[in-house]
């Protein structure tokens, strides 16, 4: 199964169920060490502001983003 498989699956899961796996998936990551994390999360924020940049992904307001995750919940 590849990612976007396996995301588009888990994001179809009911509330609980994706919070259960959510939490999971935090804890296997409590085994990579501060240093491995804060260079993950600088990879990431420089691969996402370089999409900004060349026009690749789009940008919403913070209240657009609030509407969608609470139309999620719902």
């Amino acid at each position: 199964m590849n990612t976007e498989t396996l995301e588009d699956t888990a994001l179809h899961l009911p509330l609980k169920q994706r919070a259960e796996l959510a939490h999971k998936l935090l804890l296997s990551l409590e085994a990579q060490n501060e240093d491995e994390v804060a260079e993950a999360w600088h990879a990431e924020a420089l691969r996402r502001a370089a999409e900004i940049d060349s026009g690749v992904a789009d940008t919403v307001s913070s209240e657009e983003a609030s509407a969608a995750a609470r139309a999620l919940l719902r």
